[in-house]
């Protein structure tokens, strides 16, 4: 991979340690991917944000990172572990080390978004511009929906993009990888978001490409994109999907297959406590979760997650006030996943509506999930 002469003197630390360590994470990026040069990315959006996520090595790294990286480009952030204005059950040590994560990545100049779905809360740069996403969900939608280009990056790389502005013209961003060889063929009518997270998930485990052609199924609500997005995002390295291609070779997704990734990820018929925002809830989402449950009361204790940014904007509106009549209760800048709100010592199993969320839930917080399309959750658990 040739590099500028201005960005060899970055690599040989004429600007600092931590200009250099992000150019050597990009140089050995760029090297295993058969990049021909780093390009410009115009955002940059940063994982390894909660303290679960990355512990106190993390904490350790980042601490000593900030005191020489400044962003160059504009950087959002990933939920972090908890709402600090709902510290109810979080541990003083969570919370210190929770702190001093958003300080390290405040000195540096991140937006302080905690949010997996930028593309709800920041203007969306121009069709065709480069990025560098680590979350996958946010990945997989900028390249299959909002015309953006990124690889799947890891939290170190898009830290390094962050700070040098740059990333490998490799795989997804250079576009060679973004004409699908394979289609996945839904062969039964996708009803839920349910589905579409199960379609997607089913995606990321068959197909080692890095774009898939979806057909047979319309272009999704938002709802249901983001579900599909996170199904994929969560279980391969497929990062883009296509609805108007087709691939030289066809797999049929049936209801066979659904249920076969429905019993690997949903592990409880019931659960004790309801969990919606796997990737965090926007206002569509909202919106809908309030026309279902208008006039009735959840039977079961119920969190939604939502970035601040999404919360203000609906509590402006209304819906804020709507939900929370219910008996639900918002954990802002949060996620279900990874988070000590939702623990086994605290509940044997959850209820959601994510295949994301059941993913981690299961694997991570060890609680097992009972897996439900949100109207479906409505009528079982609101009355």
């Amino acid at each position: 991979m040739e590099l500028t002469g201005s960005e060899e003197d970055a690599l040989a630390g004429k600007h600092g340690e931590a200009l250099a360590s992000a150019y050597r994470i990009l140089a050995a990026i760029g090297e295993a991917t058969e990049a021909t040069r780093l390009v410009p990315v115009k955002w940059a959006h940063v994982s390894g944000v909660n303290y679960n996520t990355i512990g106190d090595a993390g904490v350790q790294f980042l601490e000593e990172f900030a005191k020489d990286a400044k962003v160059a480009v504009k950087t959002t952030i990933n939920p972090m572990g908890y709402d600090i204005g709902r510290p109810e059950g979080i541990s003083e040590n969570f919370k210190e080390k929770q702190a001093k994560i958003v300080s390290s990545y405040e000195k540096m100049g991140v937006r302080p978004s905690f949010t997996c779905t930028p593309y709800e809360v920041f203007d969306i740069p121009e069709s065709g511009s480069s990025v560098s996403f680590a979350e996958s969900n946010a990945a997989v939608y900028a390249n299959s929906l909002l015309g953006l280009m990124t690889n799947k990056e890891s939290a170190l790389s898009a830290l390094a993009s962050s700070v040098t502005g740059k990333a490998p013209l490799s795989d997804l961003r250079a576009g060679k990888t973004r004409t699908p060889t394979v289609s996945i063929k839904a062969d039964f009518p996708l009803q839920s978001e349910l589905d579409y997270g199960l379609l997607g998930y089913f995606a990321g485990k068959v197909v080692k490409d890095s774009c898939v052609a979806l057909e047979g199924i319309a272009k999704p609500s938002t709802i249901e994109a983001k579900a599909l997005c996170a199904g994929m995002g969560t279980s391969g390295s497929c990062g883009m999907f296509t609805l108007s291609e087709t691939g030289e070779e066809t797999i049929s997704f049936g209801k066979k297959e659904a249920d076969d990734m429905m019993n690997e990820v949903s592990t409880a018929e019931d659960g004790d406590i309801i969990t919606l925002g796997s990737p965090q809830f926007g206002i569509g989402e909202l919106q809908l979760l309030a026309s279902l449950v208008e006039g009735k009361k959840f039977t079961k204790r119920c969190l939604i997650f939502c970035s601040r940014a999404i919360h203000n904007q609906a509590a402006r509106s209304g819906l804020v006030g709507a939900i929370e009549r219910s008996g639900a209760e918002f954990r802002c800048d949060s996620c279900c996943c990874l988070t000590p709100y939702v623990t086994k010592e605290k509940y044997d199993a959850v209820v959601a509506n994510s295949v994301k969320g059941a993913y981690y839930l299961n694997n991570s917080n060890k609680v097992k999930v009972a897996l439900k399309d949100i109207r479906t959750i409505s009528k079982e658990y609101a009355e």
